[in-house]
């Protein structure tokens, strides 16, 4: 377990337990009574310092390479996985994958940003940071899944579209904006996880949904704290300043109406129990299925439509 800054006072209780299971000395079972309470103890103090963290402690967590991924929830969630690659115009972007699958039994589109797990990982899918080939590939998916009239289900995980040179000669700008359109147009049941970080364009041109859920400790801004006070304060050091003011965790956003829903993390974050955080991201998206998919095509749209028009509203 990689521990953040924050979770050191759990690192040392742990580290303790351990060394007393490893010592000698004692009764097997003395030792294993100490080292138990020592566990319980780090339990319960895990849970105090995830329930008062600050903004900025929170991006941490959505960063957290431990996290689930886009494969995690894949093979947890959905069935007969079948990936569809490239835009039909330049190439085939890894750091968006997509494809059919089924859900609960039915057939659904998923389409997600991959960040990598490992080095090479991370290099191939450019940490989760899209070209605009891409959103044209997300795109083309959207389009099959209007036609057969299939669900979509987007995971998205990304510090932001690539900001690189290639990115923005292939027409970037653009790219986002369709695809934000795409997702708005379409006929079938549109919904959005944030399952780590939703970054800026690149974030929402995969999340103008019928439903935005939030995981507990994923957040979602237009840019990043350390962008943001870059351009404020100019210096990245004041980012929990910038976090802070942002209002990007999953309960502000709530309060807001930027999201519908929060799916609750087990205690100390996704990354520390996969299983347990796609059994109750996928207990959610049933839930919202069976509500958005007897609806025509017209009133997903003006669901949508009216959801995001009266962002901002006082």
């Amino acid at each position: 377990m990689e521990y953040l800054s924050f979770e050191k006072p759990i690192e040392a209780l742990i580290r303790r337990a351990a060394a007393i299971r490893e010592s000698g000395g004692r009764e097997s079972g003395e030792r294993e009574d100490e080292a138990a309470m020592l566990d319980e103890r780090a339990h319960r103090q895990l849970g105090d310092i995830y329930a008062r963290l600050t903004p900025w402690q929170r991006t941490q967590v959505a960063r957290h390479p431990a996290r689930p991924h886009f494969s995690h929830y894949v093979e947890g969630l959905f069935d007969h996985f079948m990936p569809m690659g490239g835009d039909r115009l330049f190439g085939n972007d890894q750091a968006i994958i997509g494809g059919f699958a089924r859900f609960g039994g039915r057939k659904v589109v998923v389409i997600g940003h991959a960040k990598g797990e490992d080095t090479s990982s991370r290099l191939r899918h450019n940490f989760g940071m899209a070209r605009p080939e891409g959103y044209r590939k997300a795109m083309r998916l959207m389009d099959l899944a209007d036609r057969f009239g299939l669900p979509v289900i987007t995971l998205v995980d990304t510090p932001g579209a690539f900001p690189g040179v290639d990115a923005e000669a292939r027409g970037q700008a653009e790219a986002i904006a369709r695809s934000t359109e795409k997702c708005l147009s379409l006929g079938v049941p549109l919904i959005a996880v944030i399952v780590g970080e939703g970054g800026s364009g690149g974030a929402v041109a995969l999340a103008a949904a019928n439903r935005v859920l939030m995981l507990e400790h994923a957040v979602y801004s237009v840019i990043s704290p350390e962008g943001c006070a870059s351009i404020l304060w100019r210096g990245s050091d004041r980012a929990p300043d910038a976090a802070e003011a942002m209002k990007m965790t999953a309960a502000d956003l709530l309060q807001l109406g930027v999201i519908h829903r929060i799916v609750y993390e087990p205690n100390g974050g996704a990354h520390r129990n996969h299983a347990e955080t796609i059994r109750r991201l996928g207990t959610a998206l049933r839930s919202e299925l069976d509500d958005l998919v007897p609806l025509g095509a017209d009133d997903l749209r003006n669901d949508r439509w009216n959801f995001f028009m009266q962002l901002g509203e006082i």
